[in-house]
């Protein structure tokens, strides 16, 4: 696999251009979400290095002639899970002017190094699919050891020293569909730069909510005073993008209908 795909049209960030810092066959993840498309794979939170910094700087020189709006760290696991997560950003950052940004389920924000990484970015994407412990577990099925108090405090704490476009991903399927005003709540604590309201419209394990559903619990967030931004899968529109390699993008990304 390469380290580099796309890129791909995003609805939430534009012509994303990817870097797999895990670059794995099977997923790797702290999370074994119930909507995630790449359906089972290794849950672990142990952070190691997956690729080599050499590896991405080989891989990259594909995308030098590349149009894209955005670098993304995302693929084929949490990102953050990748020890040198830092370094390849710090790399990316020399060769490239386009803004950085990662996509991640929030699990290791506890962690001082990964802080200290995803600093450096110029947009943070982090995942709040629960108000509470128990829906936190059913939808989600974190790790062993990561209770949602300690995950949420986290993100709070991040945000209060980060300085980039927080952004706050949220998946919303049946089973938190009637959650939204606690978890609004939730939001107008954390006071992000924008939400992003999602519904798990590429084939998995459980049916995304139609539009109609989608919207309603957008106008729920769109009330929030603080937030400067809410944009919904439904609504935002996709650019044209022309991939460097589609079979990279399909090991990670499955087409929707």
């Amino acid at each position: 696999m390469k380290a580099i795909y796309g890129p791909v049209s995003s609805w939430r960030l534009g012509r994303s251009l990817g870097v797999d810092p895990i670059c794995s066959e099977e997923k790797i993840c702290s999370f074994d979400c119930v909507y995630c498309q790449l359906g089972k794979g290794r849950k672990t939170c142990e952070r190691t290095e997956f690729i080599s910094l050499e590896k991405l700087k080989e891989d990259f020189k594909l995308a030098s002639d590349v149009k894209a709006d955005i670098i993304t760290f995302s693929g084929t696991g949490e990102p953050t899970l990748a020890e040198n997560l830092g370094v390849m950003i710090d790399y990316i950052k020399q060769v490239s002017d386009l803004p950085l940004a990662v996509l991640t389920n929030s699990s290791l924000l506890s962690d001082e190094k990964v802080r200290n990484a995803l600093y450096k970015l110029d947009v943070v994407v982090a995942k709040l699919d629960a108000p509470n412990d128990k829906l936190f577990r059913a939808i989600n099925r974190p790790c062993k050891g990561i209770s949602f108090d300690d995950y949420l405090r986290a993100i709070k704490e991040f945000r209060e020293s980060y300085t980039g476009k927080f952004t706050l991903q949220m998946m919303f399927i049946e089973m938190n569909k009637g959650y939204a005003k606690e978890m609004a709540e939730i939001v107008r604590e954390l006071n992000p730069d924008e939400v992003q309201i999602n519904t798990p419209l590429r084939p998995c394990a459980v049916e995304p909510l139609n539009k109609d559903e989608i919207m309603g619990i957008k106008d729920i967030f769109t009330n929030l005073s603080d937030v400067d931004s809410v944009v919904c899968v439904y609504e935002a529109k996709r650019p044209k993008v022309k991939p460097i390699d589609m079979a990279e993008i399909n090991k990670r990304k499955r087409p929707e209908p």
